[in-house]
């Protein structure tokens, strides 16, 4: 049995991408007192304060030892989970919630298998590099988990560049004011595109990244396709080929 004290912690920073897949994402708060730590797993630290909470809905869980859980809470309620420019976007967006996680479990694969989330439950946001002649500009893609981002063939011609390809990490983070492994669609630089997979815009509730590798979004899918910058396109999501995949959001 573990137990321990956290203190809030806002940080800034970014998400690595790499070609063929998704970024990492997002957070959850241990719940009170003590919790059972699957064998391997870093100690998860606890967070004893006295905000309301929401847990997170069972559906899709693992059972016993397998899975921490998440507690969420809305979104705006805890800004010491929140990148920065995330914090600022969501003031118009209450029904987004957040949950703290394990930071070192933020990678897509490794948070859906410790706390029990399906991978069609989540979804991934990769930045993309596009390059017309001498200039760069930059696009967010968001795709279901169990899939990547058809970069080389929808995007490069949705955003008529000659070249598409995953935008650097220190360029993202540095950009973006937001963690390796937590990069999101929400407060995103303004111009920046927000592309949006048609299935994850028809989602009830998907999990996203916010900010920080600390913590987990989760909001409804239409919340992703009304944000300023968003664009829906159906068949950005392709399956996984198994090479090449992003750890995720």
């Amino acid at each position: 049995m573990v137990s321990a004290r956290r203190e809030p912690i806002i940080a800034l920073g970014a998400q690595r991408v790499e070609a063929g897949g998704g970024t990492a994402q997002d957070g959850v708060p241990p719940g009170r007192g003590e919790v059972v730590q699957p064998l391997g797993v870093p100690p998860v630290q606890m967070r004893v304060d006295h905000h309301e909470e929401h847990p997170a809905t069972p559906v899709g869980w693992l059972d016993g030892g397998m899975s921490l859980q998440l507690t969420f809470a809305p979104a705006l309620s805890r800004p010491d989970l929140l990148a920065a420019p995330v914090a600022a976007a969501l003031r118009d967006l209450p029904e987004v919630e957040v949950a703290e996680i394990d930071p070192a479990l933020a990678d897509t694969a490794a948070f859906c298998e410790r706390y029990g989330v399906s991978p069609a439950e989540s979804a991934n946001c990769v930045v993309i590099a596009a390059r017309r002649g001498g200039e760069t500009s930059y696009a967010a893609c968001m795709v279901a988990a169990t899939t990547r981002a058809d970069v080389n063939g929808l995007v490069r011609r949705h955003l008529d560049v000659r070249k598409a390809s995953f935008a650097p990490v220190e360029v993202v983070t540095a950009a973006t004011g937001m963690e390796y492994g937590g990069i999101t669609p929400v407060g995103l630089p303004e111009g920046w595109p927000v592309l949006v997979d048609e299935a994850v815009a028809k989602t009830g509730s998907v999990v996203i990244g916010s900010g920080i590798r600390g913590s987990k979004l989760r909001l409804p899918g239409r919340l992703l396709a009304a944000l300023p910058a968003a664009q829906v396109l159906p068949g950005l999501g392709v399956p996984q080929n198994g090479a090449g995949v992003p750890p995720g959001t």
